[in-house]
């Protein structure tokens, strides 16, 4: 079934580098690379080190990927690549283009855990875990009874902390040998080994169905360890590391001040052995700055021998005349540190000190001035140098008090007492492993390699250092600086970058590595945040080779979210550790809960496939960890049942440590604990030692609460809500979306001690929406009579005296914790149980398991039966549906098959301008905006988000408005709208059934069907074009759909009664029939309705590609019959109004007619035939009044000659009902018409200097600025693109009557008393002749041919126009020769074209449209405001309209233009035109896919910022993308 496959996009974007954003995914899941639209047209290649199948994984291995194109179109926005996931880890991919890197990121797939025999799976949410030390275990033949109490409380993972041999100070985590099993496991009868160890971990997996994973500690090894010394090489030494050398000094130099101290020698300067305060303190920080510092002078390891280095510098002076290299001048002379870091074994540069210093002649004086100089620099280096190991040196002061303070003063620390060697002042940073002498003679052995080389650094912590940054490595002063949080028991280890850097420590960490992945199921990475990652990479890369579906958690102290990122990212973390204990409050416990995992109740459903969205890292939740303090002693006894049920409530992994469930009131230290872990017996008392059962503690309450986190986890239960009741009392929702089962577990914390705290009788009462069919769980800790606790010598031992009374799976009215459960009603169909504690006393939980009420819980079942329809998904909680309305159990699919590409343009889109027209409206959303559409397009930006916080969310969630009104507008209309209706409704009666908080999601599940099985119905319907076309194809090509509809009134003058296949319908108001043809707006919301609805100009323009293209070829023939019917003058219509309140006051829109026509009987199959089809003339004269259709009809033919026969005659009339009531702006001379065609030329003209007849239309309408009345563009004379469109159709017609298809050869007109004929053919001719010697501006300034070349300030473009009557407005570069570029290519040479379109690409492209201006023209303003009125003649009330502003339909023809230019000219240039197409129509989807008119703009301002005055879809904007990917 290829649609149950999980499928992620990631857009890929330039230079987008994603290092610190975590993707994760699962495996089987898909995932494809697609192109953002910085990318698209480019050659990108994507590369990636996840192996190709069969491969085995090599990090430094990458490979290209290769690109798949499922339409096999030349536009880049379905193609992809993609990765098929089979293997879990961290991947990294990159993508560049031309060579160059230019972005990457990573991808981190989870592992699949799988427990028992059989290997059925663990879900990562499932996990529960519990940490055991290891060493308390004790020998490994008493492992089996103390592991058993994780098994038999419900665990199914134990983490053991390394089980390797402990170094001397037997911490967890100093190893003396990472290869050697722990000798205490061993007893003399039976040896522990790696095998034993490896079986019983087999046997909890297929037994107990638990999963064991321990440590791996890469950071540090036991200072003891045995291996260390024979290579010291592994360890930062002062040999390998002498940068370390003055903190080693230092650092003894501390420990002989502890001797000191601790033999009572310092008493008498006030620091006695026993240090009680801060006065104590005070005299410790005055002894170090007295004693030490001054007798180990630390700075002059950092400075250089004044006298050495005068001498020097004298003798090269003196030398040859003081010859020197030539150094950079900005090099100023600064100290070189000594590498061996030796005192005053410092230097300087001594070329750059002759080029700083020198002499003014060659004398001794001279020279000896010069060194005093030399010498007073090098004093003053010196000084900066003392100033810099001074500020380290009172850092250093400070950490070692603060260490002091907390080490034996601090209420929280661990007061350690009197000074000692064995409790010393401060521990040791470095081992020093010699008898001891004095510091002076130490201080010798510091240079002595075979000594030196034994002085290691211990390893440790740096509160809020860089964890990227190796705190040991040269440039860190952490050691100096006593910055460190020092592990005195282990050394750091130093790997180096790569293998080779360290060859042992690399070799036998691998092998550490390789025991651990072949006997544990996962890792935890210790002290993460300070593993190098060169490092950590390379040993879990070895890991997963044995075990690829390792589990590896870790817990890090980044502090940032980022940070966890690049950890997780590049190491594959499979959980990160996060720990309830840092929460203070309950509200921030159920924060964390919220935080970590789950989405929100009610949440959308996601398609399968979709965006990959950025992740927050999955978390391991833990109550308590091993290494932080215990919460009995932080919070109290009392809270350790409702926390941990708060934590387990969360969707992810959670977890505890052994004790916490016990009540162990104590941190069980991973140090100095000695003692073994409690066994496992049914029988044994509360006072037992060492044994435990479900009476000990809480662990009765947690087997129930693990068994719960394990089933909701494993059933699909992942939408949470946490609601906060009072400051204690939390309530956590667990919700499945597929059977809308709710699990809720209310937990009363106590982080205060109830026996000395004061909380309230008074429970808040809790409404909880649904049926509450059981209650899973109520538990309470209570006390009990067991005596006080004593803490055992032997065993670890928790309080005896608590323990938990738990019932489980009882009815309501058997509860102990409620005082009574009484059901209201919230709303017709809504059930809430209104819950009265009585003894939800601190310490307690109860859980509920609800469900929805019966009725509604069928009405979700019913529903998710009809949507199965539309997804698999809905399968599981379907119900079969028995009594609802008979039209649901037709499929949507056919109910939809009988909607017209009209019917659907009522069913999707209608603005609100069009609906008014019907006496309707679109959906007003309180507290937000009105919906753009009426039809169903609802939801598509809130859903991806998941935003439930939505205002339209909200509206669904408070009453029925929007539902009802999305049905009945439907049902309002014709048949087969209607039906559409009438399903939406029965669907709705079901969806109305159920609770609030679902319908935002169910309304959106059945809107998203039916509005995917409508667009489906829209392609179906359209040209294999669009149906095998990408989606950007599709996602165009709905814009026929937007914009071609019916009206309440028809927008069309009737066609001819005598045409065949014309819609009718019955008008409602008269009940006669009439015609309804589809009409085109020409642009939302603006021109949608009414009288502006239709413009010839808008109409042709768009016709092409918004309905030729789509294959709407009957609707296309009859919008071009009803406007031949409107001919009048020779002329077709700029404005409409239905042919009765039409304006003939354009020259172009008959050109843009005669086009489509040309362009139907070409795209058309027997397209010809619409030459012969009836035109009704409603002007059969020119001042005829308007007659009704079928009075005075001819062929379409006729119309087409009498507008060319027409134009060259000459067309010269004054518009009707001239004046301000048809243009309020015109002077009166605007409103005389002209047209007609140059004899000898060929060339088409017309208007004059105050009317604008082609598209740039703009007439002033300021007084303030004084343009009023004076067109912007007048454009008259020849305007280039009509001289093209007449030229394309006088080829055209010269062709058709050649073919006896067109009955006219040419045209004949009476001059001067004489009839003359001209033919197609000579008009043909006329134009090809004198097209590009009167339109080119030659590059040659002495060209005989340019009428004005003093007006020439671009060479090598076409004019705009030819004899405009102010000449200089024939040479603006303006966006327009490309259109007669593409309609008539064969008047312009290849070559001058070329050129000219490289002119306009570098002046005129903008991101989505064209500037409609040079930008070096005077008057050129790219920004265009309506609304501004004031003195500027230039700009007022838009009077820029078309002098900048970027249209988008002219980049259309500008594109095509280019591609037709690029293929005469060759292969390569073609290619490259493809990509910059490609680029340019990537910016067109994503404008497209982003826009809530689901449209392309009119115009944008420059550089395509948005403009307010632009109609948001314009019909001719989309036609033209559609037309330019139609020709790619």
């Amino acid at each position: 079934m290829a649609h149950t496959k999980q499928t992620r996009v990631l857009l890929l974007n330039d230079m987008e580098k994603l290092d610190k954003t975590l993707f994760r995914l699962e495996q089987g899941f898909e995932l494809q690379f697609r192109l953002g639209p910085t990318l698209q047209g480019k050659h990108v290649t994507v590369y990636t080190n996840y192996p190709a199948s069969g491969e085995v994984f090599d990090r430094h291995k990458f490979r290209s990927l290769s690109w798949h194109n499922p339409t096999g179109k030349e536009d880049d926005s379905d193609k992809y690549c993609k990765l098929d996931l089979q293997t879990s880890g961290s991947y990294k991919y990159h993508f560049s283009h031309e060579g160059q890197k230019s972005g990457g990121g990573y991808i981190v797939v989870d592992p699949i855990l799988r427990v028992g025999a059989d290997n059925h799976e663990l879900p990562l949410d499932c996990v529960t875990l519990q940490t055991f030390l290891a060493k308390c275990l004790g020998p490994f033949d008493g492992w089996e009874d103390r592991l058993r109490v994780a098994k038999e409380s419900g665990y199914n993972m134990v983490h053991l902390t390394p089980v390797q041999k402990l170094g001397q100070s037997r911490s967890c985590y100093s190893l003396a040998d990472q290869l050697e099993v722990n000798p205490d496991f061993s007893t003399p009868n039976k040896k522990c080994s790696w095998s034993e160890i490896g079986k019983l971990v087999e046997k909890m997996k297929n037994e107990w169905n638990m999963l064991c994973i321990t440590d791996v500690v890469y950071n540090h090894t036991a200072a003891n360890s045995e291996w260390i010394t024979q290579h010291p090489e592994c360890a930062y030494n002062l040999v390998n590391s002498p940068h370390l050398k003055p903190a080693w000094l230092l650092d003894r130099a501390l420990c002989h001040l502890t001797y000191k101290v601790a033999g009572g020698k310092c008493s008498d300067k006030g620091v006695p052995p026993v240090i009680e305060n801060e006065h104590h303190l005070n005299c410790i920080r005055k002894v170090i700055y007295e004693d030490v510092y001054p007798k180990i002078r630390l700075w002059e390891f950092f400075q250089v021998d004044v006298n050495k280095a005068v001498q020097q510098f004298k003798t090269l002076l003196t030398q040859a005349g003081g010859s020197k290299v030539k150094t950079d001048p900005s090099q100023h002379l600064a100290i070189i540190q000594d590498p061996e870091f030796k005192r005053f074994n410092c230097t300087v540069d001594m070329n750059i000190a002759l080029n700083t210093f020198i002499p003014h002649s060659n004398g001794p004086a001279a020279i000896e001035e010069c060194c005093n100089w030399f010498r007073k620099r090098i004093e003053e280096l010196n000084g900066e140098q003392y100033r810099q190991i001074n500020y380290h040196q009172e850092q250093a002061v400070n950490c070692v008090l603060a260490t002091v303070n907390y080490e034996r003063l601090a209420g929280h620390g661990p007061k350690l007492g009197a000074v000692t060697r064995k409790n010393p002042l401060v521990t040791r940073y470095f081992t020093y492993p010699f008898k001891e002498t004095t510091l002076e003679e130490e201080e010798i052995m510091m240079h002595q390699p075979d000594k030196a080389s034994y002085f290691m650094a211990h390893n440790g912590w740096v509160m809020g250092d860089d964890p990227l940054r190796n705190f040991a490595e040269p440039g860190s002063n952490v050691y100096l600086r006593r910055e460190l949080i020092c592990w005195g028991d282990s050394v750091k280890l130093r790997y180096g970058n790569k293998p080779e850097d360290c060859p042992y420590l690399w070799a036998h960490m691998k092998k550490y590595t390789e025991m651990t992945a072949k006997y544990f199921h996962g890792v935890r990475l210790d002290n993460c945040h300070s593993t190098p990652l060169n490092v950590a990479e390379y040993m879990l890369d070895t890991a997963r080779k044995l075990r690829p579906d390792l589990y590896v958690v870790a817990e890090l102290f980044t502090g940032s979210e980022e940070l966890d990122n690049v950890f997780v990212n590049k190491l594959g973390i499979s959980s990160l550790i996060r720990e309830a204990m840092s929460a203070y409050n309950s509200h921030e416990e159920g924060r964390l809960v919220y935080r970590f995992g789950g989405d929100p109740v009610g949440s959308f459903v996601q398609p399968r496939l979709r965006p990959l969205m950025p992740a927050i890292a999955h978390a391991l939740f833990m109550d308590i960890t091993h290494d932080n303090e215990c919460p009995i002693q932080h919070r109290s006894a009392y809270d350790a049942l409702p926390s941990s049920m708060i934590v387990s409530m969360a969707c992810c992994a959670t977890g505890s440590t052994r004790g916490y469930d016990e009540l162990v009131p104590h941190q069980i230290s991973v140090v100095s604990e000695e003692r073994f872990y409690a066994k496992w017996n049914p029988a044994a008392l509360p006072s037992t030692p060492g044994e435990v059962n479900f009476k000990t503690g809480i662990i009765a309450g947690r087997l129930a609460i693990n068994r719960l986190h394990q089933e909701l986890g494993a059933k699909g239960f992942n939408q949470v809500f946490v609601d906060q009741v009072d400051e204690d009392i939390v309530a956590v929702t667990r919700h499945c979306p597929n059977t809308h089962q709710s699990v809720v577990a209310v937990s009363r914390t106590a982080f205060r001690n109830p026996k000395t705290s004061f909380y309230s009788q008074e429970v808040p009462q809790m409404c909880i929406p649904g049926r509450i069919e059981e209650v899973v769980l109520e538990a309470r800790t209570v006390e009990r009579n067991a005596g006080p606790y004593k803490k055992d010598e032997h065993s670890i031992n928790g309080l005896p005296d608590y323990t938990v009374e738990l019932r489980e799976h009882i009815q309501l009215k058997e509860s102990k914790i409620i005082k009574q459960a009484s059901v209201a009603t919230k709303g017709p169909n809504e059930f809430v149980q209104e819950i009265e504690f009585e003894k939800l006393t601190p310490g307690s939980v109860i859980i509920f398991r609800v469900s929805l009420d019966p009725k509604a819980q069928a009405a979700v079942g019913v529903l998710r039966s009809h949507l199965v329809q539309f997804s698999p998904h809905f399968k599981s909680g379907s119900l079969p549906d028995d009594n609802s309305e008979p039209i649901l159990k037709t499929p949507f699919s056919v109910i939809s098959s009988k909607l017209t590409l009209a019917d659907l343009n009522q069913v999707l889109y209608r603005c609100d301008a069009e609906e008014q027209e019907d006496g309707g409206g679109c959906y007003d959303i309180p507290n937000w905006t009105p919906l753009k559409y009426a039809g169903l397009q609802v939801m598509a930006d809130i859903r991806p988000k998941n935003d439930l916080g939505h205002p339209f969310c909200g509206n669904l969630r408070s009453g029925d408005w929007m539902i009802d009104y999305v049905s009945d507008r439907l049902i309002s209309r014709a048949e087969a709208c209607a039906e559409v209706g009438k399903w939406l409704k029965a669907m709705f009666i079901h969806l109305k059934q159920i609770p609030r908080y679902l319908i935002p999601c169910y309304f959106d599940a059945i809107l998203v069907g039916a509005y995917t099985t409508l667009l489906d119905m829209a392609w179906k319907q359209m040209s294999s074009f669009v149906q095998n076309g990408s989606t950007f194809v599709k996602h165009l090509s709905l814009g026929s759909v937007q914009m071609c509809g019916i009206g309440k009134y028809p927008s069309l003058p009737p066609l001819s009664p005598a045409i065949q296949d014309v819609p009718y319908r019955l008008n409602e108001i008269t009940k006669e029939r009439e015609q309804c043809c589809v009409s085109l707006a020409a642009g939302l919301p603006h021109f949608s309705s009414g009288i502006f609805r239709c413009w010839g100009r808008d109409t042709f323009i768009a016709l092409r590609g918004l309905m030729l293209v789509t294959g709407r070829y009957l609707e296309a023939r009859n919008i071009i019959l009803a406007f031949a019917g409107t001919m009048r003058h020779g002329l077709i219509p700029n404005l409409l109004g239905q042919g009765t309140h039409a304006r003939f006051n354009c020259r172009d829109a008959v050109w843009w007619w005669l086009q489509c026509i040309q362009d139907y009987c070409k795209v058309v199959p027997n397209g010809t035939e619409i030459i012969r089809c009836p035109v009704s003339r409603m002007y059969p004269t020119d001042d005829s009044p308007p007659q009704p259709a079928g009075r005075h009809d001819q062929p379409l033919y006729d119309v087409i000659q009498e507008a060319m026969q027409r134009h060259m005659q000459g067309i010269q009339f004054r518009e009707r009902n001239a004046g301000p009531q048809i243009d309020r702006n015109m002077r009166d001379e605007g409103f005389n018409v002209t047209a007609g065609a140059d004899m000898a030329t060929g060339f088409v003209y017309g208007g004059n200097r105050s009317n604008c007849g082609t598209w740039m239309d703009k007439m002033g309408e300021s007084d303030k600025a004084r343009n009023k009345g004076i067109p912007a563009t007048p454009r008259d004379g020849s305007a280039v693109e009509i001289v093209g469109l007449c030229k394309s159709t006088v080829r055209w017609l010269h062709e058709l009557s050649k073919k006896n298809i067109f009955p006219y050869s040419g045209v004949t007109v009476k001059r001067h008393g004489k009839t003359e004929t001209v033919t197609y053919d000579q008009w043909n001719r006329k134009i090809q002749a004198h097209f590009e010697k009167l339109f080119f501006v030659s590059e040659n300034p002495a060209d005989r041919n340019e009428k004005h070349p003093t007006l020439v300030h671009k060479r090598g473009i076409y004019k705009d126009s030819y004899g405009a009557s102010s000449p200089w407005c024939d040479y603006q570069l303006r966006p327009n020769f490309p259109i007669a570029m593409v309609v008539a290519p064969e008047m312009f040479s290849p070559e001058k074209a070329w050129k000219a379109l490289e002119i306009v690409e570098q002046k005129l492209l903008g991101p989505l449209g064209m500037k409609t201006l040079d930008p070096d023209d005077m008057v050129y303003c790219g920004v265009y405001d309506n609304a501004l009125d004031n003195d500027n003649y230039n700009v007022a009330r838009g009077f820029n309209y078309h002098q900048g502003p970027e249209w988008l339909w002219p980049i259309g023809y500008f594109l095509r233009a280019k591609l037709y230019f690029a293929k005469l000219i060759g292969p390569e240039i073609y290619a490259k035109t493809v990509f910059l197409v490609k680029n340019v129509l990537s910016r067109h989807y994503v404008h497209l896919e982003r826009s809530s008119w689901k449209g392309l703009p009119e115009l944008t301002n420059e550089n395509g910022q948005y403009c307010s005055f632009s109609c948001e879809s314009q019909a001719w904007s989309i036609a033209v993308i559609l037309e330019v990917l139609h020709d790619l």
